[in-house]
This record gives structure tokens, C-alpha cells and sequence, in this order.
């Protein structure tokens, strides 16, 4: 019976595919809900925020009907740590970084149609009403089980807050749901070494009652659905890690917890008990959907009910298996809801070559962008689409930062607009001109201009958004080259008429470009707009060479981009060195030795008489040291640190009783002692004031 239903479904979703965005009737988008425990930073931002933003702006452009949706994720058990540590309540913290949040999105000019909150009474209400629909339909499993709890801080533990060693990677830091390193599925009890989060301590575990959602009788279903349903249309990263999840086997997962701030479970036997954050959050989407309707006097259940609605997730990495596993897996239990089209998750964007920790405050924070980089909100969503990891981890260094808008903004689309608009204001007083006989030059640029729109909306359709965006500075190289070609500024004193052929064909790819621009600049797009005169915004009209109509006047020249200048990234660069440093510990100190293992060693002063690099290496220098006793040769790893004609004459601390070992083919007989800073800097550990060579150190 279960075969026959999921394979009569399957064919349901096949049916239902929409190869090109324009065969659905209505679009909703959502956007991973950013969880209330502090800011969002530029990972969040290239991997779910400005791809969601493009796409929907896109659409909208299109005349589409649309509805973006997101919100504050607010539940959960960091939030209540938070609170403990600040001494407020959590709904308190929600509060202050929902409003951080919020306004950081809207002055990005993320178009969201709604930014919500789990915590408001709606979402409770939707939450509650769709645990209770599947509860009495008994699609839940009640069981007691085994749980980690912290006996200092008196708490079950959610999975996030346990840690260990990783039991297929070996790696020290996993998570008690998933490990990061290897992405494998774990449980809490699969971990090697588990420790509390919350203490440090080793958590023990204990008996507590809960309802599970039986993943593992959806399986079946979810490898037809996924694995053949959406193989050819769903990103190899996206489509990789479920196959991954699917083939090790799917289990019963919790959606309860013991924990006094969330949505109470409303069941018998729920009290003190709250939804589980990863089963109440997703339900967010529907509950904001609803408080939009509610706003717009709309109806919300065609966006999330209709066949003919084409449903994308926009999320991270880290959240794919909850969007296309488990999330589908309760739409599909409730039975009254749509499934995902299409989740085109990005992976990880590094920091400075660094993975990016907000623990560590390793991060670049949008709100602390928006106050260094005042009205550049383009700029950084040009950058992170440039460098979005869509389908493997990128980097975002503050150089790339500078020379992408030094040399693209402001070098390609802002030289063009700027040169276009100046000369039309030179030569017309900007009035747009007649165009005249065309050559087969302008043509040709004509052509390639009309087919811009169609390559953009490909990939744009298609969830490329990097190559998107290459278009669409395409579009704008295409312009300085037709200027560079023809060089008006030139012919203008040869040939009046033909200036005015080419300044009006220019003039049309600048309005082309105000329109393919908007989904990715829309703060450039609308000043492009104004300089313009010109008021149309729709897709279709793209790719037209009539958009500046003859006789109309445009506004005097305005910079789009200003240049970066070094002092600039110095600065960010002083930040994040600062808070590398903040990060680093002093080591704790080793093993007690004896008093006479101490003495066993022989450390003696010296002084450098020669020093010289090592050929084919970074790190090493060869020292030639007067002991004392002797004059030796030692192999020290401080290339970095040192320039060997520099410490010359220099008195070092020596251990002269270590045995020699052959350093790429040099033998060390010793070893020279250093300090290493919290910097990681290596310094010289050595006598304050000049001591004879061969003095003990006691």
C-alpha cells in the first residue's frame, strides 16, 4: 500500500515540474529564518539572502506573482543561554537582535514581502495546530528514551549543545546532530567523548518521554521524490548531501524537548515541554505567509496549497537536510501542502582564508558594514554574488572587496554611465539625440545588446547567480567598448551626425543596463533610473534599443561608485587582526616534571656569529653559534621572524644537550629557545644584559 501511494505521488510531481519559471502561476520564496542570537554576517548574506533577493526581484520584474518570506527564528536553546549570560529574558534577546536584524535587511534592500518572528502569537497558533494535526492523526511515535543532561546546569541537552569526537572523521569538534567537518548525520549518543556545551562537563543520560516523526517510513518515498525526481534540476552539492543522508538511513527524530521557552507541545503529557526549534521553524514560513495575507487582505493557502505553485527554499549548507528532508517529510505527513521545486543552497563562505565563526567573532557583521560603508549596500551585494560559494566554499578577502569595485563598479559600470551621461550633457546639454544611419557596427551591438536579457533571465531561472551577474557586466563591457571603438568625443569634431547615432546607442544600452541591473544593484538601478528620466522597470522591455526616446532630457552626471581607498581595508583588516588576537589563549601548562629532569638539560648562552637562509625553505635559518664551549651549527625555524644579517652579534638562550638530528641535510646540534607571542610571533628568549658565551642558565 505504501509503494503504490509513493509511486502515484511521484508521477503527481513529475507532472508538476516547471522547467521555465514563467509556467507557474504564483511563487513562494523563502529565505532560512536567521537565528536571534546575534547579527547576521556576510556568509549569511552570499549564501541564502542576496541569491533569494536576486531571484525575487527578478521575478517581480516579470510580473510574476510573488510572495518572499522570512523571519527571526527565535526558539531554541542557545537563545535561553544568551539570556543567562546577559542576565535578561529571552524574550529580551529575540527582541534586541530581531530589530538588529530587521533593519540590517531592509537598508541591504533585501525585498522581503514580510520579515516575521517565530515568536509572535500567530506562529504559535500555526505551529501548534500542525503538531496537533499530526498527532491526531498518529503519525507521531511517542517513546522514552535516553537523553544527554547536564546534572550541573540542570538540563536536557539539545544536540547542538553536545560535543565530541566525530565517529567517522575523527574530528574533535562535532555536533551531537551533524558533524561540520564531514557533513555525516549523527546522533547525540554517536559521539566519542561527549561533553556538555553548557558546563564543559560530561553529560549523562536520562530518561525523558517525547514524540518522534518517523523519517525512516518516509524514506522510500524521499529516494523516488529525490533521488529520481529531482536528479537532473537540483545543484550536485544540494542533490549530494541527501543522497548521502538517504543511503546511511533515515531514523525517528525527535520534535520535542524538555525546555521552558518555545512553542508548548499541546499534548497530554507536553507539559514542560516545548516544539523542537528545527520542527516549529520551517512552520515559520507558513505562519509569515499568513500575517502577510492577513496585511494584504489576501488569501495565503493558494501559496502554500495550489499545485500550481512553484515553492523554493533559499538556505545555507548546513540547513539542506532540514529543507529537503525533514521539512518535506512533514508537508507530506500533514498532507495538505505543496513540496519544494527547487532548493539551491550554497555552501560555506571563508573569511580571510578562515571559516567564519561567530563564537569567535570571526565575521564580517552586515550592521557594522552599513555604519564603515555608508550608502555601499551595492557593493557588497555585487561582491558576494561575484563570490558566492554556490557550489563549493569560497573565500571573501577585503582586497578582492577593493579590487572588484575599484576595477568593475567603478572602472567598468561606472566609467561607461559616467561617460555616457557627461557627453550627452556636453554635446546636447542633455537632451537625447537623434539616431541616425546605422553601420554594420552599431548593428552588431545592437544584436548583442537585444540578447542580453534572455542569457541574464537563463541564469537567473536557473539559480547561476555569478554568471548572471558576469551578463550583466558583460552588458556594461559591451558599452565601454562601443564607446572606445567609436570614440565619440573624437568624431564629434569630424562628424556631428554620426556622434549623435552613437551617443543615442549608447544612451540605450546605459537604459538596458538600469533594468538587467536592478535584481543585483537596486540602489545603482534606481539612481541609474533618475539620471535617466526614464521610469521603466519591466523585464520585457529589456533588450529594446528605443528605450531612450530622441528629445528626451536627462539629469547631469552623478558617481554610481567611489573608489576604495587602502586606508580603508587597512582598517577592517586591524579589526579582524584585533579579533584574532582577542581569540588566542594563553596554552595551559604542561605536566609537572622533576626538579631533576630539569636539571638534565643543558641550556648555555650564545651568540649568533653567522646566519643564513635555507635553500628551498621558508621557514629556516641556519645559525652558526659561539657556545663557549664550542662553535655549532643549529637549524632554527625563524625565517619569518628574522633576517639573518640582522642578528648577527645577537645573544641567544641555547639548549646545547639535545641531540643532533639532520635538518634537510644540515646537521643541528642544539636547539635555540623561543618565546612565541599571542600573535603566534617568535622572539628570542635571551639574557637582558651582555653574559659571557657558555653561561649556564639556572
Amino acid at each position: 500500500m505504501y509503494s503504490t501511494w509513493a509511486n502515484s505521488y511521484i508521477c503527481f510531481v513529475h507532472k508538476k515540474k516547471f522547467p521555465m519559471s514563467q509556467e507557474a502561476k504564483r511563487y513562494t520564496i523563502t529565505a532560512a529564518l536567521p537565528y536571534t542570537n546575534g547579527p547576521v554576517h556576510i556568509g549569511h548574506l552570499a549564501g541564502v539572502y542576496i541569491p533569494s533577493d536576486i531571484y525575487a526581484r527578478f521575478l517581480r520584474s516579470n510580473e510574476k506573482d510573488v510572495i518572499f518570506v522570512c523571519g527571526s527564528d527565535e526558539h531554541g536553546v542557545p537563545i535561553t543561554i544568551s539570556a543567562k549570560k546577559e542576565g535578561v529574558t529571552p524574550q529580551q534577546v529575540v527582541d534586541k537582535y530581531h530589530k538588529i536584524i530587521g533593519d540590517s535587511f531592509k537598508e541591504l534592500g533585501i525585498s522581503f514581502d514580510i520579515y516575521h518572528r517565530t515568536s509572535d502569537a500567530v506562529h504559535h497558533e500555526t505551529a501548534s495546530e500542525f503538531f496537533k494535526h499530526l498527532h491526531q492523526e498518529g503519525l507521531f511515535v511517542e517513546k522514552t528514551s535516553a537523553q544527554y543532561y547536564d546534572e550541573k546546569e540542570n538540563e536536557f541537552l539539545a544536540d547542538r549543545y553536545i560535543t565530541g569526537t566525530c565517529p567517522h572523521c575523527n574530528h574533535e569538534e562535532a555536533y551531537g546532530d551533524q558533524c561540520e567537518k564531514c557533513g555525516t548525520s549523527l546522533s547525540a549518543t554517536d559521539l566519542i567523548n561527549p561533553k556538555s556545551a553548557l558546563s564543559g562537563n560530561k553529560p549523562v543520560l536520562k530518561e525523558t518521554k517525547h514524540w518522534f516523526l518517523p523519517l525512516d517510513k518516509y524514506e522510500a518515498w524521499l529516494k523516488e521524490w529525490i533521488l529520481e525526481g529531482h536528479k537532473s534540476d537540483w545543484k550536485s552539492n544540494v542533490y549530494g548531501q541527501c543522497k548521502s543522508w538517504l543511503d546511511q538511513g533515515l531514523q525517528p527524530r525527535a520534535v520535542t524537548r524538555d525546555l521552558d521557552w518555545g512553542i508548548p507541545v499541546p499534548a497530554e503529557g507536553g507539559e514542560g515541554k516545548v516544539l523542537y526549534v528545527w520542527f516549529d521553524a520551517p512552520i515559520g514560513y507558513i505562519s509569515a505567509t499568513k500575517q502577510w495575507a492577513k496585511d494584504h487582505q489576501k488569501d495565503w493557502e493558494p501559496y502554500w496549497k495550489s499545485d500550481d505553485t512553484k515553492l523554493v527554499h533559499f538556505i545555507g549548507k548546513d540547513n539542506i537536510v532540514f529543507h529537503c528532508v525533514i521539512f518535506p517529510s512533514m508537508l507530506k505527513a500533514h498532507g495538505d501542502y505543496i513540496l519544494p521545486e527547487n532548493v539551491p543552497a550554497n555552501e560555506f563562505l571563508n573569511l580571510e582564508g578562515d571559516k567564519i565563526s561567530t563564537s569567535k567573532n570571526w565575521a564580517v557583521w552586515l550592521h557594522e558594514y552599513l555604519e564603515d560603508f555608508p550608502d555601499m549596500q551595492d557593493v557588497i551585494r555585487y561582491v558576494l554574488c561575484a563570490t558566492a560559494p554556490e557550489t563549493k566554499d569560497n573565500d571573501f578577502t577585503w582586497k578582492d572587496f577593493q579590487t572588484r569595485n575599484n576595477s568593475e563598479l567603478v572602472g567598468i559600470y561606472g566609467n561607461f554611465i559616467n561617460r555616457v551621461v557627461v557627453l550627452t550633457n556636453k554635446y546636447y546639454e542633455g537632451v537625447v539625440p537623434e539616431r541616425g544611419q546605422l553601420t554594420d557596427a552599431d548593428k552588431e551591438v545592437l544584436t548583442e545588446l537585444k540578447a542580453f536579457p534572455a542569457k541574464i533571465a537563463k541564469s537567473i531561472e536557473t539559480y547561476r547567480f555569478r554568471e548572471a551577474l558576469t551578463e550583466m557586466m558583460n552588458l556594461a563591457r559591451l558599452g565601454n567598448k562601443y564607446l572606445a571603438d567609436e570614440e565619440p568625443w573624437k568624431l564629434v569634431k569630424t562628424d556631428a551626425t554620426r556622434t549623435q547615432t552613437v551617443m543615442n546607442i549608447a544612451l540605450q544600452i546605459a537604459a538596458n543596463l538600469s533594468i538587467v541591473s536592478e535584481p543585483f544593484l537596486p540602489f545603482t538601478a534606481e539612481k541609474l533610473k533618475k539620471m535617466l528620466g526614464l521610469d521603466v522597470s519591466l523585464w520585457e522591455k529589456a533588450g529594446a534599443d528605443d528605450l531612450m526616446q530622441a528629445g528626451a532630457q536627462i539629469e547631469k552626471a552623478a558617481l554610481l561608485f567611489r573608489k576604495i581607498e587602502d586606508a580603508e581595508i587597512e582598517s577592517q583588516w586591524a579589526k579582524l587582526e584585533a579579533t584574532k588576537l582577542a581569540n588566542q589563549t594563553v596554552e595551559a601548562q604542561k605536566p609537572n616534571v622533576s626538579f631533576d629532569d630539569f636539571t638534565a638539560m643543558d641550556i648555555r648562552v650564545g651568540t649568533i656569529t653567522a646566519a643564513e637562509k635555507v635553500k628551498k625553505t621558508k621557514k629556516l635559518l641556519k645559525l652558526t653559534i659561539d657556545t663557549g664551549i664550542d662553535i655549532r651549527t643549529v637549524v632554527s625555524g625563524i625565517a619569518a621572524y628574522y633576517a639573518p644579517e640582522a642578528i648577527v652579534g645577537e645573544q641567544v638562550s641555547v639548549l646545547v644537550n639535545l641531540a643532533p638530528r639532520t635538518i634537510k641535510g644540515i646537521e643541528s646540534q642544539g636547539m635555540v629557545l623561543m618565546a612565541e607571542d599571542k600573535d603566534g610571533t617568535l622572539r628570542f628568549v635571551k639574557p637582558s644584559e651582555s653574559t659571557s658565551n657558555g653561561s649556564g642558565i639556572a
